[in-house]
């Protein structure tokens, strides 16, 4: 054993002896920032290092992805970026990465040494020398690229989808793509995961379930040079932020910096030439709106060239990915955490978003009379959805975030996520005319203008307010939601109920083509059956509702002033009349046109839940309705507002009435298909009830109220109701029973990701 080991070290020694020149004879050599040596017989990938101590960015991308929305390894997805660089210790050759989220600011060695030493650093690999020259060394970088750095495993199993790991005898350095420039280095992989799946979700878009095969990208990038002036974020300008503690902050100023990130000017994007007509013209239309908020000339869009590599960090890429089903898009950047500048702005856009938007137009529209070509409309809809996209997704990789208060400005920003406008022309019907707004709005104009034109924002009338404000079903702010429209959210979930029955009073065969299976028309169901969902969730949240900015002091703008009391009762009036049986009731002339599912046409999440079996249910489609809506009432968080805004503001109405309104909405008696839609509505409103009332983390006094809820709901009767309340007082606890049904899908599904 002893001679093996001295044999072995005599052979590595002789091996870092050899020159670099002797080691890389009859290899491909590719020269640029860190030179690569291919050798072809053993598949070996040599990386050549000289660069000592001198900083790069080092991050994954995905040019080859899985195509689930579940699991979100999309084509052209990057991965998170790190400052690292080599450092010798004797034998070993360490890539380290320094810990930015601690800093200091002082030019004093010590001070920062300080501070460096006080926070971990990681080192993210250790190569041995194969050869060397001088101060250039020679490393086998084969195991250190041919592994799962984008932590795709991880993914997979974070989607619940199985277990997984790299097959190195089914992986290889993808040669095609592995190159080096003078400023950055790219190799590519092409790697199998193999192991054990769980659910279907890895076999629906591979060949295999216990085996998938994609390709991973690292990119070796110099660091820019000087130029760029970090500019501190304002948290009223919409402008993401890179973020450190500098331990050098004088006392009594912020230890904790914000840079807002942004590019350096000229800006240039580029679109993926995988993407077909006519989707192609309108991105690069939408791209293109953005140069309305720049000096000309300093940001433009092209079609990315022919040879150029999508994964290269000098191209801003706005990538047209496909998927197996619809799902989000993004817009993700590669930045330089040391000053926020934006290396590479990367946009996805899933491609079946559009088709969604032209089925929602195939049920506003009901496009398809006899005997006459199909309105043109929906393609136009669809297009204008599309250059929408593509403007929101870039605007994220120019820096900016959401601005989900954008649409109580009249569109405002292409920041927000806009509803289609649906509105009735002068005979009634519903039209799609201005669905999408065409072109930048004042506010992104604005920010662009403070972000890199040096302008100063201005809050007479704009506001912004983002996603910590807008996803919260809980949430407070009047004017911060996604998927609204218009200035005030009351009015327009009462506009857009009647919008809706009209829009089913039309429903029928039109709403499909010639030919197609007329179980279909479910699909095209759904979305009209469910359009005042994201209404009704604005509306809700003027109810125990507080208008506030981000202010800063002395800047003018709203603080935090409670909804006023009346505002809050005709948006509970509003939010009622989205669970009354009559709205909820699916005329018997539509019934009779939803045949089960055709064969060949399997079922998906997209249409409503059954508790009938094949057959179309009425009555779980009007559960799903229902239990959105009681769900966004009986909110704990929304509950416990009410509460204290009632104790606060003088003839604010506290959780108590807002439950006296429900309770009394339910109990109106009704018989036929109504009655039965009444008693799912009031299973609903009893379980949701249950819910908070045994929520720990909810307000005293809204538990008591839900329970008092729960006691008169008792003393009304039904035989069910009384055994399961009798079951959850006895126990503290909801009893075991089916839960309210949630309604499909109505955001783009999966992943759920946001910049």
């Amino acid at each position: 054993m002893i001679r093996f080991l001295f044999v072995g070290l005599m052979a590595a020694a002789l091996a870092a002896g050899a020159s670099i020149a002797d080691k890389t004879a009859g290899m491909t050599r590719m020269d640029g920032l860190f030179p690569l040596c291919w050798d072809a017989k053993s598949g070996s990938l040599y990386l050549e290092i000289s660069r000592w101590g001198e900083e790069f960015l080092l991050y994954t991308s995905l040019p080859a992805g899985l195509g689930s929305n579940d699991i979100g390894l999309d084509r052209g997805q990057t991965g998170r970026a790190r400052v690292v660089r080599f450092e010798r210790v004797g034998p070993k050759i360490l890539l380290v990465e320094a810990n930015r989220r601690y800093r200091s600011s002082s030019p004093d060695a010590a001070e920062q040494r300080a501070v460096a030493d006080s926070f971990a650093s990681t080192v993210h690999w250790g190569f041995t020398p194969a050869a060397e020259e001088g101060a250039r060394v020679l490393v086998d970088a084969t195991a250190f690229f041919v592994r799962d750095g984008h932590e795709a495993a991880d993914a997979v199993r974070r989607a619940k989808a199985g277990s997984y790991r790299v097959d190195a005898g089914r992986s290889a350095v993808w040669l095609e793509r592995t190159k080096s420039f003078p400023r950055n280095t790219e190799v590519e992989v092409l790697l199998t995961f193999a192991g054990e799946p769980q659910g279907g979700l890895v076999g629906s878009v591979s060949p295999a379930d216990e085996a998938f095969t994609v390709r991973e990208h690292y990119s070796l990038v110099a660091l820019p040079g000087p130029g760029f002036t970090p500019k501190a974020l304002d948290p009223r300008s919409s402008f993401n932020a890179t973020t450190y503690l500098d331990y050098s902050t004088p006392l009594g100023e912020p230890m904790t910096k914000r840079w807002a990130i942004r590019h350096r000017l000229p800006i240039r994007y580029y679109l993926d030439p995988g993407t077909p007509e006519p989707v192609r013209s309108a991105l690069l239309e939408g791209a293109r709106w953005w140069a309305q908020a720049f000096p000309p000339g300093q940001y433009t869009v092209e079609m990315l060239p022919e040879g150029a590599d999508p994964m290269d960090v000098r191209f801003n890429m706005i990538n047209w990915v496909h998927r197996s089903t619809r799902g989000w898009s993004y817009g993700a950047s590669i930045v330089d955490p040391r000053t926020g500048e934006i290396l590479k702005g990367n946009v996805t856009l899933g491609s079946l978003r559009v088709r969604q938007d032209y089925l929602i137009a195939e049920g506003v529209l009901a496009p398809y009379e006899r005997g006459k070509a199909a309105n043109p409309a929906m393609r136009e809809m669809g297009l204008a959805r599309l250059r929408q996209l593509s403007a929101h997704e870039v605007g994220h990789t120019l820096g900016l975030a959401h601005n989900f208060a954008a649409s109580a400005n009249g569109r405002a920003s292409v920041m927000d996520y806009p509803h289609p406008q649906i509105d009735l022309d002068a005979e009634g019907k519903p039209t799609l005319r201005n669905a999408y707004a065409a072109g930048l709005g004042d506010w992104d104009k604005m920010a662009i203008g403070w972000g890199y034109l040096g302008k100063p924002l201005a809050f007479d009338r704009l506001r912004f307010l983002s996603d910590q404000d807008a996803r919260d079903p809980g949430g407070a702010s009047p004017v911060a939601h996604l998927w609204d429209n218009g200035a005030n959210a009351v009015d327009e979930l009462n506009r857009l109920m009647m919008v809706r029955r009209k829009i089913l009073a039309r429903f029928g065969e039109e709403n499909i083509p010639e030919g197609e299976a007329l179980s279909a028309l479910g699909d095209r169901l759904v979305p009209m059956y469910l359009l005042h969902r994201y209404q009704t969730e604005a509306a809700v949240k003027v109810l125990g509702g507080v208008d506030y900015s981000y202010a800063l002091r002395g800047d003018g703008q709203k603080i935090a002033e409670p909804v006023a009391p009346a505002e809050q009762r005709r948006a509970l009036a509003a939010v009622l009349a989205t669970i009354d049986p009559a709205d909820l009731e699916i005329p018997e002339r539509i019934l009779r046109l939803l045949p089960p599912r055709a064969f060949g046409y399997d079922a998906t999440r997209e249409q409503f839940a059954s508790r009938t079996g094949l057959t179309f249910d009425p009555v779980a489609a009007a559960e799903s309705a229902a239990n959105h809506t009681v769900g966004l009432l009986l909110h704990p968080d929304r509950a416990g507002r009410l509460e204290q805004l009632a104790a606060r503001v003088p003839g604010s109405p506290g959780f108590g009435e807002v439950l006296r309104a429900l309770l009394a909405r339910t109990a109106v008696k009704k018989t036929g298909l109504q009655g039965e839609i009444q008693k799912a509505v009031r299973m609903v409103v009893m379980q949701h009830l249950m819910a908070l009332a045994a929520d720990g983390g909810a307000q005293a006094s809204a538990r008591a109220i839900a329970m008092d809820g729960l006691l008169q709901m008792k003393y009304e009767g039904g035989a069910l109701a009384v055994a399961e309340i009798d079951r959850f007082l006895r126990d503290g606890k909801p009893p075991a029973m089916a839960k309210p049904l949630a309604p499909p899908p109505g955001q783009p599904i999966g992943c759920e990701e946001w910049f």
